[in-house]
C-alpha cells in the first residue's frame, strides 16, 4: 500500500504576511487562495520539487486555529545546503550556520514570522538520481 503525504496545515496569526514569507522569501508556489464561505480561507503552498504542500488560513477549525508557532521542524532536503542557504539569506530569511550533526548530516534552522520552525537538511546518500 502506498501512502504520499501531501498537506501539512501550518497554524499561523496573518495569513497574508505568511503567503508572502513562504512565497517571496522561500519561493513556495502559491497553488490556492481562496475563500470558499464567508470566515474561511485557504492557501496552500508548495516548496519547489516538492510533493508535500503546507496550508495555511482561518475558519477551518482545529485546522487552523492551533496557537500560531507551534509546528516544529519541518524539513526542507536539499541537495546543496550551502547554496540553498544562501539563496535564502539574499532573499532576507534570518537563517542560521549549517551544523553537521553527524555522518554528514547538515543542517540550517529558521523560522517563519511567527515561530514555526524549518530546516535545510542535507543527506550526503540522497545526491543525483536518489534526490
Amino acid at each position: 500500500m502506498d501512502m504520499k503525504l501531501e498537506l501539512i496545515p501550518v497554524p499561523v496569526s496573518d495569513v497574508d504576511r505568511a503567503k508572502a514569507f513562504y512565497t517571496e522569501k522561500l519561493g513556495f508556489a502559491l497553488d490556492v487562495d481562496v475563500t470558499p464561505t464567508p470566515g474561511m480561507r485557504v492557501v496552500q503552498l508548495t516548496p519547489p520539487g516538492s510533493g508535500c504542500s503546507i496550508m495555511i488560513g482561518t475558519g477551518m477549525g482545529e485546522l487552523t486555529d492551533r496557537t500560531p508557532g507551534t509546528v516544529k521542524g519541518l524539513h526542507l532536503v536539499v541537495a546543496d545546503i550551502a547554496a540553498a542557504r544562501a539563496e535564502l539569506v539574499e532573499r532576507g530569511v534570518e537563517i542560521e550556520e549549517v551544523t553537521d550533526v553527524g555522518g554528514g548530516v547538515l543542517y540550517a534552522w529558521f523560522g517563519d514570522p511567527d515561530g514555526n520552525t524549518l530546516a535545510l537538511q542535507e543527506m550526503p546518500w540522497r545526491k543525483g538520481d536518489s534526490f
